[in-house]
């Protein structure tokens, strides 16, 4: 094999570093804004752990490594040189795209940049191919793995629905209970809330988010699936119990652990998800290299196919996931950008009127608002004055004191948020499906 593929293959390995180092910029805003946001915690404390949620989670990222390889297109149909050329399309595509986004201080999903990068990229390298054999262009379909890539992409796209639909509704049932003065309701309440949080944080992230961990065993996720409602019930009772007694006798504030253990989850669900936007390409052109090295036998990279891509059950080595991880945590400790974003987004949905906005209202946000304002509407006509009463009572804002700061998010809007979103990301990863964090 000629010493220009190795070449091509270390320029990704360095293209790799640098998209962790944009991508990470872009997305940290995802599992950093509402705990900074509501100020639960330090800045250095919660950037520990959210550095130890990316760098852990990164290693449960190995199940999402086939999008690269084979999740877009077919790779049986491209040779070996043409497949190194695509990776090596996509990568600098997406470097540069992540970058200006990053510069001009707005964040975008790295899921939708690096599977339309590599259709486009794909889709290009078939045309290229079969006007070169003067075929039929209608063969492209042939080329792009359609089944894999429409569910991809409408996995995408329904994703924002549930998001949106999963959070306006667990987000309403929690503070339909807490209220705003969620202090005069969490102690009698809060020990449970706390145990159900994070009983399904380690339910979505650790049991079934388990099988795409780069070091998990067959007889292990065995066990896991037989004694799954055994281990749920046990650990949600006793942590239930824990967090009572802790709030009854010492008065701890239990929406700090759901917090930052909110972060640290949606830290672990973000590299797991989306650690493959970042360096599956270049772990994908290194199983090219490594087959092709082995099994060529003398034949040419033009001629030779990658087949061995389409193989199912590849796992990516552990040390490459943990050194992926590195330099994750390693962008959000020193990245300037990563700073930007955040501020952007925790500025954005602020609840308080007044504050400086970078973007303003937008037609589907309007047609949103005016749709919630009728449905409003047609509802206050149907409950009775009392219930109606009694639901206003539990949305009244609390009153700030004199020279409070108001903040972006209070605790149960931040807890509710991190918990929600790393719950479905993780449910996302399971099923290998790669969502937008953003």
């Amino acid at each position: 094999m000629s010493d220009f593929y190795f070449v091509v293959l270390g320029f990704l390995a360095v293209l790799a570093c640098f998209d962790l180092f944009v991508g990470v910029s872009n997305d940290a805003v995802n599992f950093l804004n509402s705990a900074l946001g509501c100020r639960i915690a330090r800045f250095r404390t919660t950037m520990w752990v959210a550095s130890f949620g990316v760098l852990l989670g990164a290693t449960f990222s190995s199940g999402m490594m086939e999008i690269a390889r084979s999740g877009v297109f077919h790779p049986q149909m491209f040779t070996f040189n043409e497949i190194m050329v695509v990776f090596f399309a996509v990568m600098i595509a997406d470097v540069l795209l992540l970058d200006t986004f990053n510069s001009l201080g707005l964040p975008t999903s790295t899921t939708v940049s690096i599977i339309f990068e590599l259709l486009g990229s794909a889709l290009a390298a078939a045309l290229y191919k079969i006007y070169m054999a003067d075929g039929s262009f209608a063969a492209v379909v042939e080329y792009i793995n359609t089944a894999k890539a429409f569910t991809i992409i409408s996995g995408i796209l329904i994703s924002v629905a549930v998001a949106f639909v999963s959070g306006m509704v667990v987000q309403y049932i929690a503070r339909l209970i807490f209220t705003f003065n969620f202090e005069r309701v969490y102690r009698m309440v809060g020990g449970v809330y706390a145990g159900l949080a994070i009983t399904a944080i380690f339910y979505f992230l650790v049991m079934k988010g388990a099988k795409g961990a780069s070091f998990m065993r067959p007889e292990w996720l065995e066990w896991i699936n037989a004694n799954t409602f055994v281990i749920l019930g046990t650990f949600f009772v006793s942590l239930s119990v824990i967090f009572s007694i802790l709030l009854w006798t010492i008065n701890f504030n239990i929406f700090r652990i759901v917090i930052l253990s909110g972060t640290f989850s949606l830290a672990f669900a973000f590299a797991g998800n989306d650690l493959v936007h970042f360096v599956g390409v270049p772990l994908a052109a290194l199983d090219a290299v490594r087959d092709f090295t082995a099994n060529a036998n003398g034949v040419d990279g033009a001629e030779y196919m990658m087949s061995a891509l389409a193989e199912k059950g590849n796992k990516a080595a552990t040390i490459f996931l943990l050194l992926s991880g590195t330099v994750m945590v390693m962008t959000l400790w020193f990245s300037k950008k990563a700073r930007r974003v955040v501020q952007t987004s925790i500025t954005l949905p602020s609840s308080h009127q007044g504050e400086h906005e970078q973007f303003g209202s937008s037609l589907p946000g309007r047609m949103i608002v005016r749709s919630s304002i009728t449905l409003g509407q047609v509802i206050r006509q149907i409950l009775p004055g009392r219930v109606q009463s009694a639901l206003h009572s539990r949305f009244t804002p609390r009153k700030l004191a004199r020279n409070e700061e108001p903040l972006p998010f209070d605790y149960v809007r931040a807890s509710v948020n991190l918990v929600l979103s790393s719950i479905l990301i993780a449910s996302a990863t399971s099923l290998k499906l790669p969502l937008s964090t953003t």
